[in-house]
Formats: structure tokens, sequence, C-alpha cells
């Protein structure tokens, strides 16, 4: 069959599509609903929401003129999350409207057992929802949790070339470094408006907690490592990359996020391991010692300029709240035992005095323990796909697959003290990972330049 019979049966309806229309409608109509409801109990000036429509607009037309270049931006908006939906969410429900409506978005590049356990599980967050104590939050939680499955969904199918991967790539880089750059200034040197920036001496950027903050330019710095010692995806040379890895690494430190180091510790030793397995690793490992040491010795310069060495290490032990987060996952089992099916999506503090601080731990209050072991499947299924990616070499399409894994790992890590739910950069490398294993099976079929 040539290209052209490729293309064309792209656009004939196949299983799942009925699935994936319906699921793409609930996502967009959830948002609106979200969206509305905020504005009807915080109502914007006028002139906001024009200029509001107008942006709407404006990303419509770009989506249908440059399709790509929509996706650039909305990957590069992942950096501005103050609130649900964030503007990055709006720009991706155009997206993947336009996608759905011009034959672009389909399920036949994304891993069975990926669409099976969404699916499932958002079944059972609807089945949970019977329980719910707070209903306008179960419906805003819940519209969320849809939307960033089927972005996901997406995002694998659309990540099927050199081209779209260096956009995906360069986009998040840019979001990541640009937001650690604007933070740790705000930190460092005091400048008009540096303050909105910061909470309580810690860096958040455009982000409502520096605990997303942090792990959000995780993958991005891991993916520099990776660039810099294997160029393929970034056009930047390596001083330019090595500059941009710097700002990075302080934006996850100045976050004082202990998740977000751990998630960067655990990030980079999977990936040393790796690469000195690899052939030719003995070069790569030294390689790679070699930029931690300078970017340690940077970093350690601006900690001693910047008069943060006692704030850190007062961040680095215990805090007087860690047994209440601790104590979340006590409530959490009590919940999973008074709920079989689950109290509801975004429940949890409805039937807690403390938030869940887990993935883990909200998912088996929220939607039980079939619940928990559905989404465990999917993030094991992922661990496994980016291990495999890894042990053979296999990258998605030029980002590398050690950082993807690295990346993973402290993801998962990190997932037992945040809740990671609906972090957008957490679906976005559970894409770039489910692409990469797919790479083969979709090598002979027709596919964007």
């Amino acid at each position: 069959m040539n290209g052209e019979g490729l293309a064309r049966r792209r656009l004939v309806p196949e299983p799942g599509a009925a699935i994936l229309g319906v699921s793409s409608a609930l996502a967009a109509t959830a948002l609106a609903l979200v969206v509305a409801v905020e504005l009807s109990q915080r109502p914007l000036p006028l002139g906001l929401v024009t200029l509001g429509g107008a942006a709407l607009l404006g990303t419509i037309a770009l989506a249908l003129a440059r399709y790509d270049a929509a996706v650039g931006l909305g990957v590069a908006l992942l950096g501005v999350v103050v609130a649900d939906p964030a503007p990055s969410d709006l720009v991706f429900v155009v997206v993947i409207a336009v996608a759905a409506a011009t034959g672009r978005f389909a399920l036949d590049r994304v891993p069975r057992t990926v669409v099976v356990a969404i699916v499932v599980f958002a079944a059972l967050n609807l089945a949970s929802s019977v329980e719910v104590i707070d209903p306008a939050r179960a419906a805003a939680f819940f519209s969320i949790t849809l939307y960033l499955c089927v972005f996901a969904l997406w995002l694998t199918d659309y990540v099927v070339s050199s081209r779209r991967a260096a956009v995906v790539a360069r986009a998040y880089v840019f979001a990541a470094v640009s937001s650690a750059l604007l933070g740790s200034l705000a930190l460092l040197v005091a400048y008009p408006g540096g303050r909105v920036f910061l909470e309580d001496g810690r860096v958040r950027a455009f982000f409502q907690d520096p605990n997303v903050f942090g792990p959000f330019l995780v993958p991005a710095a891991l993916i520099l490592i990776e660039e810099l010692l294997s160029p393929r995806v970034l056009r930047a040379g390596r001083l330019v990359n090595a500059i941009c890895l710097v700002a990075l690494t302080l934006g996850v430190l100045f976050s004082f996020s202990r998740g977000a180091w751990l998630n960067l510790a655990l990030g980079a030793t999977v990936m040393f391991v790796l690469l000195a397995l690899r052939r030719g690793g003995a070069r790569r490992a030294l390689a790679f010692l070699g930029v931690g040491l300078c970017v340690a010795v940077l970093v350690g310069g601006a900690v001693a300029v910047s008069g943060s060495a006692g704030f850190l290490a007062e961040r680095a032990r215990p805090q007087s709240y860690d047994a209440e987060r601790f104590g979340a996952q006590a409530v959490g089992i009590e919940a999973a035992e008074q709920y079989p099916l689950g109290a509801g999506p975004g429940q949890f503090e409805q039937i807690a005095p403390i938030s869940a601080h887990s993935t883990y731990v909200r998912v088996l209050a929220e939607q039980g323990l079939v619940g928990l072991v559905t989404l465990g499947a999917l993030l094991l299924f992922t661990l496994g796909a980016a291990l495999r990616n890894a042990l053979l070499g296999r990258d998605t399409y030029g980002i590398g697959s050690a950082a993807l894994l690295g990346a993973w790992c402290g993801i998962l890590a990190n997932s037992f003290f945040v809740d990671t739910l609906h972090w957008r950069h957490l679906w976005l490398v559970a894409a770039l990972i489910w692409a990469g294993s797919m790479r083969r099976r979709t090598a002979g079929r027709a596919t964007p330049a």
C-alpha cells in the first residue's frame, strides 16, 4: 500500500475511534464547564475576557494554519500552571480538537495496554463518583484527569518523526529554562515584580507550588545532559546547553523541594548507570561525571553568593509537618476500606483533614484498590517500556531514552511524597516513552516529515 493509501486509511473510522471521539469531546466539554464555573465564581473584567476570546480565536487559526507551531506554543506554556485549567490546557484542547477533526489523531500508534488502562481508569473514576461529597469538586478534578489522559494519547500519536520530537523537546526545554532563570534571578537579584516568583524564600516561578516547579525542571535537565553527551534534537551548541543545564539545576535547588532533589538525584543516577553499561560506556561515564562536577561547582558558587546555605541545610532536615504527610497514608487505607469503589475524584480533602501528598494514596482513597492497581499497572508498563527502550538504545526520534528512563524513575519516586496525578509533565514524559516504544511497529507506516 502506498503512502497516499495509508494516509487515507487514517481518515477511515477504526476500532477505538468512537472511544477516542467521545473521550476528546468529554474532555473538551468538561474543561469548558470548569472554565465556566470559575468565571461564574470569580468574574473577570470585560477587557480580560475579550482578550481571552481573541487569544482563543488566534489559537484556532494557528492550529489550522500552522499545526506544529500551535503544538510548540502549548508545550512552551507548560511552565505556566497557576490554576486549573492552565493556559497550555486551553491551547491543547484546540489542537486536539483540530487534530481529531482533520483526521490527525488516532489510537493506532498508542500501545493497546495504555489505551485499555486509561479507559478502565476513567471508568473507575466515574464509578467512584456515586460516593462524592462535593460534586463540583469531583467534576472539576475528573475533567482535568480525563483531559490529561486524552492529551497523553494524542501526544503519543503526534510524536512520529524527528521534526515533531524536536518541536516538543525544544519547547519543553525553553519552558523549563525560562522558568528557572526568572525564578532563580528573583532569588539572587531583586528586580521589579520578581517577588511574584517566590514563596517563603523558595522559587516557584509560574507554578502554584515550589514542589511542582522543581520537579518540572528535572526531565528537561536530563534531556540536556544526554544532549551534551550526544547532540540530537536541540539546535543550541554545547556551551548554550551547558548554561541551560546550570540554570535548571539552580532552579531545582532553589525550589528547596526535597522531592525535586530526590527526583533529580535518582534520575541522574539511573542515567549514569545506564550510559556506563552501554558500548563505550567508560568514556560516556567520565563525560557524565565531568558535566556533573562542573555543574556542581557553579551551583555551589551560586549558593554561596546567595547566602542560601543555611536555608538549604534546614530544608534538607526532616520538617515538622512530615508526620502529618505520612499520616495521609493511613487515612487513604481507611478510606479504601470505607469506600470499596473509592470516595470519588478530588474527594480526598473532603474525607481527610490533610492533603494526600501522594499519588498512590490519593488514587487508593478516591478510586479504591482496583483503581490503584489499574494506575499502578499503567505506571509500571511505562517503566518497563522506558527500560526496554533504554536497553535497546531506542530513542524517541532523537529524544534520549536514558533521559526519559531517568525522568520516569524520578517521577515515580516523587509520587510517593507529592500528588503528581495532574502534573502535565508526567503525562508528557509518559507519552514520549510510549511513542518511543512504538517506533518499530510504526516504522512502515506513512508519517509526517
